[in-house]
């Protein structure tokens, strides 16, 4: 699911969604395309629609409300 980064946007008529936040399975599949060490759990990546991600996968989180408030977290820090 792709959401934004930041609150206030979701109300701009011109802003796009610039994360997105997705669970990732501990499986043989999960390993193929993701680091080996990586554990089951919620993940966000920030990206744009069409776009491949512009970060690394950040997570695991126990949940996906987690894996928003973390990101946005990170976002008010910058």
């Amino acid at each position: 699911m792709q959401f934004y980064s930041k609150i206030e946007c979701e109300t701009d008529a011109h802003a796009l969604p610039d994360c997105e936040v997705y669970y990732v399975r501990q499986s043989q599949e999960a390993l193929d395309w993701a680091d080996e060490s990586s554990t089951a759990g919620w993940y966000f990546q920030f990206c744009l629609p069409g776009c491949l991600p512009d970060s690394d996968p950040v997570g695991p989180f126990d949940s996906e409300q987690e894996a928003i408030d973390a990101c946005r977290a990170e976002c008010e820090q910058e």
